[in-house]
């Protein structure tokens, strides 16, 4: 059913009081069978089994590697009366479920929700018991056509469960648990009419939005004597067919559409349901047509919002906490602006995750961050061929699309994760690759809930093999794990990455101060959080040393062992270095590509993980250059070679650009050798792309190309300047002899400025300073790690990081400076 936010007539209420404890599987049969006193423990629910041992401080990897071992009960008592419904939206994962000491109901599946009516008195207890998972997957059909090695055992391609505790190499141990979404009491008012189903369709014609919505009631229920949907100031009635069904469609003319925020605004509409006088609430919807663009030879990806073509760039969601699974808003918001703030505009939910509530999606549609979901299949060689798995498939596919119906930030269903790439990498036919559940059952749903979104039957999937770069939809990692040079970029003509650029991203400093895990590289705790494939004789650690030495013409191992605090510097550097200048290749306005995202968003755990955030909240390096990667105004700079430099500015906004391009040559990175501008104007959503030799309109080595004699000039930079206000809108920078790694005097220097209550820093170079780091253990800055030019103050903002006091105190440092610009309050 379509989500219903609330219904003035009635109450939902969560329970609460609950009490857990741990037994040996099949140790106790029903609740009587329980201990009344023994280690029953208080337990948070919504949560986890791991969840709890951890607010006990009683989680280490042996406790939870015994989860999945073990029986888990929970239980509670209603304190009050309850005649009306009990709903449990997760349950983690083979559970039964008694009501005053009978079983109401099996679950057998983390992903659907069980409901059912009970008529019970106060002090009725409640109780869950969650069966051993780890003896079911053990004992589960072993023969299958391939066996992949990152998720295990094989046996989880039978059970509705998450990945997530299952892949070793970099995701924590310990099966997921227990009550991890919330369970529910709910009572409705007597006359209140039952509605069993909502149907909730939205379209946009470029002009016109439209609501059609659709009601049935249950078989019992009154029909009421008055219908009304009202959306933006519009209202029309509802009107019932005979069969318990309410219908009406309500026309909107001019309304604002919703975009993603790179290319317009997020508009959202409440919208109500009237029934006599009852009140119900179908949450806020957007208006927004989306299309598939398929490119001019029809083997690419790319999406259509409202007749605008949208350069998808974001990131893969990993989970708010992997401990306790944590959904709603709070959780998820924290995350998810940062996302927004570092201009992403897709989050990728992987199929190895979990999926989320409503909060996540409702957020996203606030935000304006297109999601891309995937059902929570990955790499197995599923049972398709079994009519109670594709079932299932089904119902979960459904419910999931009932819920996000009306809600335009979901963009994509994807069948899954790497089924496809794992049976073709380990040998299967292309016949092999799919089945009834990609082929039909989950197109078939769309098609039926959301023909308003695009299906992908696999992510990667679309070439002649599955994970060829040039067709359909990839998991890029040509720059990245293949360790190949940064041209591979546009090279490998990618159409769409879902997935990218992974390295084990070093945490800022002050992620790193409290010593876990310790800032030594090879401490044995440093490196359980460094990411490896399974089997593999490498991590992903290896790979950002790779492109370090590419970039900065030093060894890794003897910079590491002599001066490691320099490691970690010119490692942060690297990655943002890498992502920056690969997105500047698929963005730009020649480039096949219509979308990439990063994995990950977030760290599953402490340390040097995929996550371009660090799991303490911490944006990471890696973040702060894909902020000035994703600009949706942005200038970018490629090497041609001996075409020279392109400038190419994009301009995806729907207002029209006028501004400045201001190109410098710098010798010593101190004198301006070459200085050219030009004045550009760009209409709403356009891009264009300039030869620096047509600006600076004379021959000039730029690229150092042709090297007729020594190098002219050690860096580049550009600027691309509002011609109104002069406000700096985007830069970009060349190293035509690389980025080095001579240091020196760079004259460094910072002031804080303070404006109310809001603090910046000011910071200033003599000399080029090179990747520019704030580190303040207090205040976070809203945007680091990034090239200054001598004569173009960078003004920073400071955030008071949540639990610190007291004014900003800092420095700024590069890592091509020997000297530092220290900061403080009244110095």
């Amino acid at each position: 059913m379509a989500r219903i936010v609330a219904r003035s007539g009635e109450r939902t209420l969560p329970l609460s009081g609950w009490s857990w404890l741990a037994t040996p599987a099949d140790a106790a049969a029903t609740p009587a069978d329980l201990p009344e006193a023994g280690d029953w423990q208080e337990a948070a629910v919504p949560g986890t089994v791991a969840g709890t041992l951890r607010a006990l401080g009683r989680l280490d990897d042996a406790s939870a590697e015994a989860i999945g071992r073990q029986d888990h009960w929970y239980r509670t008592r209603l304190t009050e009366p309850l005649n009306g419904r009990l709903r449990f939206e997760g349950l983690a994962t083979v559970t039964e479920i008694w009501v005053g000491g009978v079983k109401q109901a099996d679950s057998v599946s983390m992903f659907a929700a069980v409901e059912f009516a009970v008529n019970c008195p106060a002090g009725t207890e409640i109780a869950l018991c969650f069966r051993a998972l780890a003896p079911k997957l053990a004992a589960a059909p072993r023969r299958s056509r391939w066996r992949p090695a990152m998720i295990q055992p094989n046996g989880l391609r039978w059970f509705r469960t998450s990945a997530l505790g299952s892949m070793p190499g970099w995701c924590p141990p310990g099966l997921p648990i227990g009550p991890y979404r919330p369970v529910l009491r709910i009572e409705s008012e007597a006359n209140a009419p039952k509605i069993e189903s909502v149907d909730l369709r939205t379209r946009y014609d470029g002009q016109t939005g439209t609501v059609a919505l659709s009601v049935t009631l249950a078989a019992n229920s009154r029909l009421p004597l008055r219908a009304v949907m009202r959306c933006a100031g519009g209202e029309t009635a509802l009107h019932a067919d005979g069969d318990g069904q309410l219908a009406g469609t309500l026309s909107l003319p001019g309304i604002a559409p919703w975009f993603p925020h790179t290319h317009g605004e997020p508009a959202l509409h409440d919208l109500t349901l009237l029934l006599d006088g009852e009140t119900i609430d179908l949450s806020r919807v957007g208006f927004r047509s989306l299309e598939v663009d398929r490119g001019d030879d029809g083997e690419g990806f790319g999406l259509i919002v409202n007749g605008v073509p949208v350069f998808c760039r974001g990131a893969c969601w990993s989970n708010a906490n992997v401990t306790t699974l944590a959904g709603g808003r709070g959780s998820y918001e924290p995350w998810l602006r940062l996302a927004r703030e570092a201009g992403m505009n897709m989050i990728r939910l992987p199929g190895v995750m979990t999926y989320e509530d409503d909060a996540f999606f409702a957020l996203c549609d606030e935000l304006g961050i297109m999601v891309w979901q995937e059902m929570m299949l990955a790499n197995f060689d599923y049972p398709q061929g079994d009519a109670g798995f594709r079932a299932a498939l089904k119902a979960e596919a459904e419910a999931l699309l009932d819920r996000t119906q009306a809600l335009p930030s979901l963009a994509v269903l994807c069948g899954g994760s790497e089924v496809f790439q794992q049976s073709a990498m380990l040998g299967a036919p292309p016949e092999a690759w799919s089945g009834p559940v990609f082929d039909e059952v989950l197109p078939g749903v769309v098609a039926a809930y959301r023909p308003d979104i695009a299906y992908v039957p696999n992510s990667p999937s679309g070439g002649l093999l599955p994970f060829v770069a040039d067709k359909g939809v990839t998991h890029y990692y040509g720059v990245g794990a293949y360790m190949r040079g940064l041209d591979d970029a546009r090279r490998a003509n990618v159409r769409f990455a879902a997935e990218s650029l992974a390295f084990a991203n070093v945490p800022e400093e002050v992620s790193l101060h409290g010593g876990r895990p310790p800032a030594i590289t090879h401490h044995p705790d440093w490196k359980r959080a460094v990411p490896r494939d399974a089997g593999a004789s490498w991590d992903f650690e290896d790979v950002r040393d790779h492109y370090l030495e590419r970039l900065y013409g030093l060894e890794p191992a003897r910079l590491r062992r002599e001066d490691p605090e320099r490691y970690f510097a010119l490692s942060r550097a690297v990655v943002a270095e890498v992502m920056e200048e690969t997105f500047a290749e698929w963005r730009r306005p020649a480039s096949p590509t219509r979308g990439a995202l990063v994995w990950l968003l977030q760290d599953l755990q402490l340390g040097a993980g995929w996550g371009v955030i660090a799991s303490d909240g911490e944006p990471k390096s890696a973040w702060h250059g894909l902020a000035r990667a994703f600009r949706p105004v942005q200038l970018t700079l490629t090497d041609e070679g001996v075409n020279g430099l392109s400038l190419h500015v994009l301009n995806e906004r729907p207002e029209p650009l006028a501004a400045t391009v201001e190109l410098t040559c710098w010798r010593a990175g101190e004198v301006a050798v070459i200085k050219a501008k030009r004045e550009i104007a760009l209409a709403p959503r356009a891009a264009v792309t300039l030869s620096a030799f047509e600006l600076i309109g004379r021959f000039f080595d730029i690229a150092y190309a042709y090297r007729f004699g020594p190098p002219g000039h050690d860096v580049t930079s550009a600027v691309l300047r509002d011609s109104a206000s002069g406000v700096v809108l985007a830069e970009a920078f060349h190293f035509p002899l690389g980025r080095g790694h001579e240091r020196h005097q760079c004259g460094l220097a910072a002031k804080l400025e303070r404006e109310g209550d809001d603090w910046s820093v000011v910071i200033s170079t003599q000399r080029f300073a090179q990747s520019v780091e704030i580190v303040d253990h207090a205040w976070r800055p809203e945007r680091s790690w990034f090239h200054l030019a001598p004569g173009e103050p960078r003004r920073v903002r400071l955030l008071r990081r949540v639990g610190a006091s007291g004014e900003p105190s800092g420095e700024v440092r590069a890592v091509n400076a020997l000297d530092r610009g220290g900061y403080a309050a009244g110095a």
